[in-house]
């Protein structure tokens, strides 16, 4: 398959087969963190994560050490200011518009930001979890990030580090602003809180995978945008759907894993060329 390569204006040649894929309907959407790069959320692999060398915390160093929740909340905290405050940009937008047209079946999403749910979409299913959401791992009382952040406000009155935001939504911070940092429990009985998303070395709860697949397996299409599909995660729903016949287009800025299986391949940006697609398919 040969990448198409598009600078701004997005001429026919690239869009207008994607427009074509998607006027059809019943298109299912696997989108990933290029897609929230323009909302000023960094990525790991594409044009904004290639300079970062961001070590993502592990589950299994999350609920050995009290040390690494402490690293990890402090780097949170001071990076939940940024994902809090990011708003959806034109290619959320546009996945919504998609959906209110009626051409969408669904949306998996890798991304834990919300900002698909925030442009509109209603049918998303969040692969990965959402940061917005924080987990008890002993009693798994779930409770609004913005609580957890009111009580981490109260818990270390005038600290106020900062740093380079990682693409997991936590902060690059030295050894000396993460010490003192002061973590609290769970508001109900006391236990260890965790975000709602799914950390490296994690499962994703198999009803939820379930799901994904259902959906890729009911859609006509599958359209990947923004995700490089380094990883297994996301890379395995692109290969169901070329397994079961359905084409597949790609937009993303830069090669995937997923290109053998494309029938559609577009390096773009993403906005630019996911609010073209919606023009050309009437869906304002």
């Amino acid at each position: 398959m040969t990448r198409t390569a598009q600078s701004t204006p997005l001429d026919s040649t690239g869009i207008e087969p994607l427009a074509e894929l998607v006027a059809g309907g019943g298109v299912a959407v696997l989108s990933g963190a290029g897609l929230s790069t323009e909302s000023g959320i960094p990525d790991y692999r594409g044009p904004t994560g290639r300079a970062r060398k961001a070590q993502p915390m592990t589950y299994q160093s999350f609920v050995a050490s009290a040390d690494a929740r402490r690293r990890y909340w402090a780097r949170s905290h001071a990076g939940w200011r940024q994902i809090s405050g990011a708003r959806p940009n034109a290619g959320h937008r546009a996945v919504a518009a998609l959906e209110r047209a009626g051409l969408l079946a669904g949306v998996i999403t890798q991304n834990v930001d919300g900002l698909h749910q925030a442009a509109g979409a209603r049918r998303v299913v969040e692969l990965h979890g959402a940061l917005d959401r924080v987990a008890c791992l002993s009693c798994r009382e779930r409770t609004p990030r913005s609580e957890l952040d009111r009580r981490l406000r109260a818990a270390n009155p005038g600290w106020d580090a900062t740093g380079l935001v990682n693409p997991d939504g936590d902060a690059a911070l030295t050894d000396e602003q993460v010490a003192g940092f002061q973590v609290v429990g769970c508001r109900s009985c006391g236990g260890v809180l965790k975000p709602d998303v799914v950390f490296f070395g994690e499962n994703v709860p198999k009803p939820r995978v379930d799901e994904c697949f259902a959906l890729v397996g009911g859609a006509r299409a599958l359209l990947v945008l923004g995700s490089s599909l380094a990883v297994r995660s996301g890379l395995r729903f692109v290969v169901r759907a070329a397994e079961l016949g359905r084409p597949v287009a790609i937009v993303n800025q830069g090669p995937t894993r997923g290109d053998e299986h494309a029938a559609l391949l577009l390096d773009a940006p993403l906005g630019t060329a996911l609010g073209e697609l919606a023009r050309r398919v009437g869906a304002p």
